[in-house]
Order: structure tokens, then sequence, then C-alpha cells
């Protein structure tokens, strides 16, 4: 009797995961949130940031998904500031292995934008903002609870390209964004829940 209650809990994922082996997942279109932590590095800054995000995928092909994404991150800067990145992009997914299981590794590449602004913890209105581009790129999993429920993990390396900004004063607090462009670099782990909603085609 226990191995019949077992069959019948256990069928309704056993026959998605076995459906989803001959049927494309091309068109799936899903929606999540996630959470991130980072570990910043701008010349002589080297401080962790923690923020959430939201994110969409759309599926283009069985090896091949995309990633657009929105997410905020705070970081302290010692006892004088702060910083908050918002990230929006997107990244193009790829699946290496030929089935999909209840682990499905992949890995990334992509692009963003990040708006950056960094603030004195006493005066708001002392700070500087900085837009810039970057690239990124990455590996992560899958682990697919059901057949339109997953959980995913993921680390990237971001490259972001824009103007440096140095805290050149303590007493007062004074922050310079210098002219040209230099490189910021972030590395980055997210945590993400996501559901299918639809099968676009």
């Amino acid at each position: 009797m226990r191995v019949i209650v077992i069959i019948a809990f256990l069928l309704p994922y056993i026959s998605g995961f076995s459906q989803s082996d001959t049927t494309s997942a091309a068109g799936t279109l899903s929606f999540g949130v996630r959470s991130s932590w980072g570990l910043v590095y701008e010349g002589d800054w080297q401080r962790m940031a923690f923020g959430s995000g939201a994110q969409f995928r759309l599926q283009f092909s069985d090896k091949v998904n995309s990633d657009w994404f929105l997410d905020y991150l705070h970081g302290d800067l010692e006892d004088y500031g702060k910083r908050t990145d918002i990230h929006i992009g997107w990244s193009v997914l790829y699946y290496p292995l030929n089935k999909k299981g209840f682990v499905q590794p992949y890995i990334l590449a992509g692009h963003c934008f990040e708006f950056l602004t960094i603030s004195e913890n006493m005066n708001a209105v002392n700070k500087v903002q900085r837009t810039s581009a970057s690239i990124q790129a990455g590996a992560g999993m899958h682990f697919h609870l059901s057949p339109r429920f997953d959980l995913s993990l993921e680390t990237q390396y971001m490259m972001h390209f824009g103007p440096d900004i140095e805290t050149v004063s303590l007493l007062p607090v004074e922050f310079v964004k210098e002219e040209g462009l230099a490189l910021q670099d972030h590395l980055l782990f997210h945590f993400s829940i996501n559901y299918s909603v639809a099968d676009l085609w």
C-alpha cells in the first residue's frame, strides 16, 4: 500500500520529466525572484554587497535560454559611506548536456548596464553617481523540483567599463569621479526561484 501511495505521489513529477525529454522547451517563458551576494573591487575598495532582484527567462531552444534581470545591491564603505548598484541586463544560457534532468548545469555570457551611487552616511546629499556598461560570464545549475518550478544557483564575473570614483578625503568626506574609462570588477553569486508561466511557441 505504501508503495502505491509513493508512486501516486511521484507520478506527476516522473511523467513531467519524461515528457520534457521528448518535448522541446523552446518558447518557455518563466518569471522569478532572486537574492544576490557580491564582492566588489574598485581601486582600493574591496567590499561585500547584498541585494535582491527579479528576472524572466525566454528559452529559444533545448540548448539555449535567455535571462533578463534587474538587481539592486547595497554595500558599506567602512563607516563613512555606502554604495548602491542597480544592474539591468541580459545573459544567454547554454546547456551542454543533452537531457534535462533534476540537475541542469549551464554556462552563461551577457551584458548589463550599471547605475551606481556612492554617498556619505551622515549626509545623503553628498554623493556621486555614474552609469557604466559591463560584460559578464559565469556558470550555474537549475534544480528542477517540478516540470515548471526550479531553484537556480549561479556565479558570474562582471567587468564594468566606466569612470572611476575615488574617496579623496574623509574629513570632510569627499568623492571624486575621474575622467575617462576604468575597469571595475564584480564577483556575484545569485540564488533564484523561478516558475514557468507559458509556452509561447
